[in-house]
């Protein structure tokens, strides 16, 4: 059904709802939002386009894509130390996006809204031609000088990450219709990861509570290798990572074990949404039990930092990845890169 309604209609229909019991928003009656700051705290703020054949599949379910969406922007206030407040919502619809769709688009953003406790401030909506556009600007708010950032990494710094690597990577195989001789149940989780990541808020904010300075921090988003090489460059070292290390769910190995990818190549892979971080090496172990004590996600140490090579140059490698028995083993996948 070809969209009939005008975007006063939609705003009013659909978005409105989801800003209900925001003050800040003043309803999406007015040109602007008014978020007032917090004492002694600061804004975190953050932006994401999504394109229709680009970062999600044509056929993917309107609840769903409107979770992951939010999802994936609430997992960069987490890269950050930020607990969420408030977005901002603009959609770019074709005509396939009629009231249908857009009724099961907001239902998933207000559940989402609930479980992670933040309003829609604004938005905008307008028709196109061309594929379906999303963008989200979330704000965060976190106490002054306490951002985690990806400059702060410090040499002899355990690296550190949470929950299991690989499976969002894997996630799109199976959705793209791979993975095929592995059992259903195991396609159908890492399916799961791909298509509604789990943001890391909650550590987040645990981890600024441990009295452990975090140096450094990113979410994996664009894979292992490429996000921990952001905070390589950021903060001029490089990582040592033992691939026997590194956290994998049982569907994933199950896919290693089958030789659809190998554990090297799983570190290229994005859309984890899992955090990477730093911390001094002599806390890893007590943080680890800490973490596990109070339910949160599992931590796993999974190598070091340490200074850069000499001989390394100009170099864009700055992550090394290692075997069992110390040997280096190539990265053949850098993981994704915006425009490719």
């Amino acid at each position: 059904m070809a969209w009939k309604i005008g975007e006063f209609d939609r705003i009013d229909r659909f978005l409105k709802p989801l800003a209900a019991g925001f003050e800040g928003s003043l309803n999406l009656t007015d040109d602007a939002a008014l978020l007032a700051p917090i004492a002694g705290e600061e804004h975190v703020v953050t932006l994401d386009t999504m394109v229709e054949g680009t970062h999600f599949l044509p056929d993917t379910e309107p609840e769903q894509l409107a979770q992951k969406l939010l999802r994936v922007n609430l997992s960069d206030l987490a890269a950050m130390g930020a607990r969420p407040v408030a977005y901002f919502l603009s959609l770019t619809l074709p005509d396939k996006c009629d009231e249908r769709w857009l009724h099961a688009f907001t239902d998933g953003l207000a559940r989402d809204q609930e479980t992670f406790g933040l309003h829609l401030a604004g938005g905008d909506t307008t028709s196109t031609k061309g594929p379906l556009v999303i963008s989200i600007t979330i704000i965060g708010s976190v106490p002054a000088g306490q951002a985690f950032k990806r400059s702060g990494a410090k040499a002899g710094d355990a690296v550190m990450v949470s929950g299991t690597v690989g499976d969002g990577y894997l996630g799109l195989m199976a959705a793209q219709g791979g993975l095929g001789t592995l059992p259903d149940v195991a396609r159908d989780a890492l399916m799961k990861r791909y298509n509604l990541p789990n943001p890391r808020v909650t550590l987040a904010r645990w981890l600024r509570e441990q009295g452990i300075a975090v140096h450094a921090a990113v979410d994996l988003s664009d894979g292992l290798a490429a996000d921990l090489g952001h905070i390589c460059r950021h903060s001029n070292l490089r990582a040592e990572i033992g691939i026997n290390r590194i956290p994998l769910s049982q569907s994933s190995k199950m896919a290693i074990e089958a030789q659809f990818i190998s554990a090297v190549e799983l570190l290229g892979g994005g859309d984890d949404y899992e955090l990477i971080f730093t911390v001094p090496e002599a806390n890893a172990e007590a943080l680890i039990a800490a973490a596990d004590r109070a339910n949160m996600p599992k931590l796993s140490m999974i190598g070091k930092m340490v200074s850069p090579d000499t001989d390394q140059g100009k170099s864009d490698v700055c992550v090394y990845v290692y075997d069992a028995d110390g040997r280096e083993l190539p990265l053949s996948v850098s993981g994704w890169q915006h425009g490719q």
